[in-house]
């Protein structure tokens, strides 16, 4: 799936038209958090990392990127190809550790 086109599936089920960019912003950080948890818990509570929930909740974060994206009128696809280019600037032979 192209990213443009998963900005416009997920758009159908953008709700409200007021603090719509505050809604998107706070969901975000929440569907972050819960990311961060699960990676939190199985780092240091030896928790296994199920994979269909950390899929399940990677997406709750790309949705609420995709409408924040869509609010400011971005598409979805130039968010991710400036972040390509700007990776490849800043590690034009790919990332390597430094001794």
């Amino acid at each position: 799936m192209e990213f443009n086109d998963y900005q416009k599936a997920a758009k159908r089920t953008l709700y409200g038209n007021e603090q719509v960019l505050t809604n998107c912003a706070l969901g975000l950080a929440g569907e972050s958090g819960q990311v961060v948890d699960l990676v939190k818990n199985y780092t240091f509570r030896s928790k296994k990392l199920d994979r269909q929930e950390l899929i399940h909740e990677m997406g709750d974060v790309l949705w609420y990127l995709s409408q924040i994206a869509e609010w400011a009128d971005i598409p979805f696809d130039e968010v991710a190809k400036a972040n390509i280019d700007e990776l490849n600037r800043r590690y034009p032979s790919g990332f390597k550790k430094q001794k």
